[in-house]
């Protein structure tokens, strides 16, 4: 599989800061589709394969897109129309596909960053809880319409958004359906810092970028996958996963490789670290 499997997405690879950046152009609005989700499907595939040739520590997905009257689109949700005609059955169907992949995205064993700089609604926003860290720009709009559809929000969105933003700011989201701007997301949790514009918050990306690049792949991914799997479990369990991350970095010799280095990593250099990748 190579990046070619990726462009609906519109793909953007910064081979030197190993920053992959999807820059989503499509539809109406960005509107998520089956299209689209095989694309994401096939992103996690590549990203997830250890045997993959190009270094990557750091996914980006943004959008500079804007509507026929100018206003500024981050995703706007699912592709509703594409299911007109469906069943019951190839809904419920679709919707566990959705769900099942926001899983996937949520532990790419990289660091996944979202820059929204305009309408997120529904999928958009259950996206965001995918990530790893979140940006908003001053355009940035936020909400969860779904109750006002007749549904809920079904990719993660119950599950997930309590979490981040507590259960009271979960249920106003959830249930009344309000539009937030990008300051009041960063004042409940949604996101975690404000940038103007799409410009800056991929400068603000790709100086993340500079400093993960320099980084054990694979302690990166070990890091991650200890911390999320041990959200919401025992101490016990949370200290199990910790010596298992950790005695992971040593077998891999990832940590031998560090304690050899130290002295340049202290310089600001970068060792050779394995080819290790999750």
């Amino acid at each position: 599989m190579t990046l070619d499997d990726l462009a609906p997405l519109h793909p953007r690879l910064d081979a030197e800061r190993q920053l992959l950046v999807l820059e989503l152009d499509h539809g109406k609005a960005n509107e998520m589709g089956s299209e689209q989700l095989a694309a994401f499907e096939r992103l996690c595939a590549y990203i997830e394969d250890p045997a993959r040739e190009q270094a990557i520590t750091c996914l980006c997905t943004t959008s500079r897109r804007r509507s026929a009257r100018g206003k500024a689109l981050f995703i706007a949700g699912a592709n509703v129309t594409e299911r007109v005609g469906w069943d019951d059955t190839r809904v419920k169907a679709h919707v566990i596909r959705q769900r099942q992949l926001m899983q996937r995205l949520r532990r790419l064993p990289i660091f996944n960053v979202a820059v929204s700089a305009g309408v997120t609604l529904g999928w958009g926003a259950e996206y965001m809880l995918t990530t790893d860290y979140s940006l908003a720009a001053d355009e940035a709009r936020f909400a969860l319409p779904e109750t006002g559809l007749g549904i809920i929000p079904g990719a993660r969105g119950t599950a997930e958004l309590a979490s981040l933003v507590g259960p009271a700011q979960a249920l106003r989201l959830g249930c009344v359906g309000e539009q937030i701007d990008a300051d009041e997301a960063l004042r409940i949790g949604l996101v975690q810092e404000r940038v103007a514009d799409v410009d800056a918050g991929l400068a603000r990306v790709e100086a993340m970028a500079e400093q993960l690049r320099r980084r054990s792949p694979l302690a990166i991914a070990a890091f991650k996958h200890a911390l999320l799997e041990g959200l919401g479990r025992a101490e016990a369990e949370r200290l199990a996963l910790e010596a298992a991350a950790y005695e992971r970095c040593v077998d891999s010799g990832e940590a031998a490789i560090g304690r050899a280095s130290f002295a340049e990593i202290r310089e600001g250099k970068t060792p050779a670290w394995g080819r290790h990748r999750g």
